[in-house]
C-alpha cells in the first residue's frame, strides 16, 4: 500500500528529507515501511512514568518486526501528586491541552503513518487520547501500568494518599511521627501509576473500553513481565493498522465513548472522567454534551459490579488479577456496544470472546451484574439550582448514610484557606464545606480538592462533613462530595452567592444538589458580585484561561 509518509520520502524533489532521516544512521530499507511515531512522556519526574522509556524499547522491536520503522520523540506529562496542594496544581488540567496539541503538532508537521502513545496518569492519557482524536490516523494509547500497593494502613495496604490521611491524623493525636516516617518510605515500592483507582488509572481502563488500547493491557502493573510483552504487541498491531488504514475516528465514536461511560459506571471510576470524556468527544468533531447527557442516562442502568480502593481495600494488582477491563465488560455486555471496532483490529465482541484470565475471576473484586456490589450508581450527574448546567460525584466511594447530606454551608474562596481551616480544626461536622473559584477559569486550571477530602478524613470527619467545590478530585477521594459545578463561581454561576450558613442539599437519589436560597435572593446576591483578585502569571496559564470552556464540556479551550 501507499503510506502517508511515502509521499515525501518517494518524491524526487523530497530527497532532503531522506538525507535527514540518514543523518540519524536510518537507511533505505527503514525509509520503505509506514513511519510510525512512538509519543513517549518519559521522566525521571513522574513515577508513572519512569518505565516508559524501557517499555518504549519494546514498542519499537514489535514496530520493526511488523515491518514499520518507528520514530520515537517526547511529550510532557506532569504528576498531580507532585502538583497537589499548591498553585502547581493549576497547570495540571491544562497541560491536557498542551499534551494534544504536541502531539498533533509532531504527528502533522512529520507526516507520520501511525501513532503509539506511551503514557499514565491523570491528563496524560486523555490529552492523548484527544490528540489521536484530532489527528485521525491509527493510533494505539499504551499506558505504563500500576504500582504495586505498599505496606499495609489503616486496614489495607497504603499507597501514595495514603499518607495525607496520616498527616491528618497526626494533627488529631491519632498517628505518631514515627508512623508518618514509615509509611513515606514503604507506601510506593515500585514505580507506575499509583495504585489505587484515580484518574490515572480510570483513563487507563477506559481507554481500553473505547477501544484504543489492547484488549486486556490497561491494568497490567507497572513491574509485571506482561506489561513488556504487551508493549511490544502493541508496536506489532500498530503497524497492522496502518496496512488497514483503521484511523483513530473509526473506534472513537459515540458508540465507544458510551462504552466507556458503562464502565466507569461499573466500576465507580475517578470523577475526573467525565470531563476527559466530554474532551475526547469534542476532539473526535462530537457533541460533548450528548456524552454529558449519556453518561447521566447510563447511570440509572449500570450495576457497580467492581470496588476497588477508595471504595474497597482491592489494589489495582487485585483489580488486575480479579479480570481487570474485559471481565467488567463482560459483565455488563447487555448494557455495551459489541459491535463497536478496537485497536486489535477487530469488533469488542470478538475480543470479549477471545479473553481468557490466568488468574481466574475474584468475585470478591468484580460481581456479576445480577448479584453486583450495588444497584446505586457508580458516578452521579447531579443538578439543581446550584448547578444548572450539571455537576459530578461519586456514590461508589461514599458511605450510603450520606446519599442525603444537608448542612449549613462553610464558604471559602479557595483551596487554601478551606485546608488551613480544616487542620485548624475549624470546620465543624454536620457543615458542607463550599470551595469556590477553582473552575477552569476561576482558579485557573481546576485544581483538586484532593487535600480537602483526605484531611477531613484524617479529622475523623469523613462521614460527618461534605465537600462541594466547582474544583476537581482525585479519583482516590471518598465520602460525601460534589465537583465540577457548573457554570463556575468565575463566570457567575450561583455558587458565587453563597454565603456562611445557607443551607445546602445533596440528595443522591434525586440527583440534586440546591439550596434554599430562592433564585430572586441568588440574583439578587450576584448582582456586582466579582471573582476575587488572581495572580495569574503571564504566559500559558493566562491564555487556558481566558480561553477554558465549562467543565459539562469538557473544560477544552474554545475559539469560539
Amino acid at each position: 500500500m501507499k503510506y502517508k509518509s511515502a509521499e515525501f520520502l518517494e518524491e524526487l524533489s523530497f530527497k532532503e528529507t531522506r538525507a535527514l532521516y540518514k543523518s540519524m544512521g536510518r537507511s533505505d530499507a527503514d525509509l520503505k515501511g509506514p513511519m510510525i511515531g512512538v509519543a513517549n512522556s518519559w521522566s525521571e519526574l513522574v513515577t508513572g512514568h519512569f518505565n516508559l522509556r524501557q517499555l518504549s524499547e519494546f514498542v519499537k522491536r514489535g514496530v520493526y518486526r511488523a515491518g514499520g520503522t518507528a520514530v520515537e520523540f517526547g511529550v510532557i506529562g506532569a504528576c498531580d501528586g507532585l502538583a497537589s496542594g499548591h498553585d502547581g496544581m493549576k497547570y495540571i488540567l491544562p497541560s491536557r491541552e498542551l499534551i494534544a496539541s504536541d502531539i498533533e503538532t509532531m504527528a502533522r508537521a512529520h507526516n507520520l503513518d501511525g501513532l503509539v502513545m506511551l503514557g499514565a496518569c491523570d491528563k496524560i492519557v486523555p490529552g492523548m487520547l484527544m490528540a489521536a482524536a484530532r489527528l485521525d490516523i491509527p493510533a494505539i494509547m499504551a499506558v505504563s501500568g500500576p504500582m504495586l500497593g505498599g505496606a499495609e494502613f489503616d486496614e489495607r495496604k497504603s499507597d501514595s494518599t495514603s499518607l495525607a490521611e496520616a498527616v491528618g491524623m497526626y494533627e488529631a493525636g491519632r498517628c505518631g511521627m514515627e508512623e508518618l516516617e514509615r509509611l513515606e518510605d514503604t507506601a510506593c515500592p515500585t514505580c507506575g501509576s499509583c495504585s489505587f483507582y484515580g484518574t490515572a488509572n480510570s483513563m487507563g481502563a477506559l481507554s481500553e473500553a473505547m477501544g484504543m488500547s489492547l484488549s486486556g493491557s490497561a491494568l497490567i502493573p507497572a513491574v509485571y513481565a506482561e506489561r513488556l510483552r504487551s508493549s511490544e504487541s502493541t508496536g506489532r498491531k500498530i503497524v497492522e493498522l496502518v496496512n488497514k488504514g483503521i484511523t483513530a475516528r473509526k473506534i472513537i465514536t459515540e458508540e465507544a465513548l458510551e462504552n466507556a461511560a458503562a464502565v466507569m459506571l461499573a466500576t465507580g471510576a475517578s470523577t475526573n472522567c467525565v470531563m476527559h470524556l466530554c474532551a475526547i468527544a469534542y476532539a473526535a468533531g462530537l457533541d460533548p454534551q450528548k456524552i454529558f447527557a449519556a453518561i447521566d442516562a447510563l447511570s440509572e442502568k449500570i450495576p457497580l459490579v467492581a470496588k476497588v480502593n477508595p471504595a474497597s481495600e482491592y489494589d489495582m494488582e487485585a483489580f488486575y488479577r480479579a479480570g481487570g477491563v474485559p471481565q467488567v465488560m463482560k459483565e455488563i455486555i447487555k448494557f455495551l456496544h459489541t459491535g463497536a471496532l478496537t485497536v486489535n483490529g477487530e469488533p469488542l465482541a470478538k475480543n470479549l470472546e477471545k479473553f481468557k484470565n490466568p488468574y481466574g475471576v475474584d468475585r470478591r473484586v468484580i460481581k456479576s451484574a445480577e448479584e453486583p456490589f450495588g444497584r446505586e450508581k457508580g458516578l452521579c450527574i447531579l443538578h439543581g439550582n446550584l448547578a444548572p448546567e450539571g455537576a459530578v460525584t461519586k456514590p461508589a466511594a461514599m458511605d450510603p448514610s450520606m446519599f442525603r447530606f444537608a448542612g449549613p454551608a462553610r464558604v471559602f474562596d479557595g483551596e487554601e484557606a478551606a485546608n488551613r481551616a480544616i487542620l485548624a480544626g475549624e470546620v465543624e461536622p454536620g457543615c458542607v464545606v463550599v470551595v469556590r473559584y477553582e473552575g477552569p477559569k476561576g482558579g485557573p486550571g481546576m485544581r483538586e480538592m484532593f487535600h480537602a477530602m483526605k484531611f477531613l478524613y484524617g479529622m475523623g470527619l469523613a462521614k460527618k462533613v461534605a465537600l462541594i467545590t466547582d474544583g476537581r478530585f482525585s479519583g482516590t477521594n471518598g465520602g460525601c462530595y460534589v465537583g465540577h459545578i457548573s457554570p463556575e463561581a468565575a463566570e457567575g454561576g450561583p455558587l458565587a452567592a453563597l454565603r456562611d450558613g445557607d443551607v445546602i442539599t445533596i440528595d443522591i437519589n434525586k440527583k440534586e444538589i440546591s439550596t434554599a436560597l430562592s433564585a430572586a435572593e441568588t440574583a439578587e446576591r450576584l448582582k456586582g458580585r466579582r471573582a476575587p483578585a488572581r495572580d495569574v502569571p503571564h504566559g500559558w496559564l493566562e491564555i487556558y484561561a481566558k480561553l477554558a470552556s465549562s467543565a459539562s464540556e469538557g473544560a477544552v479551550m474554545k475559539i469560539r
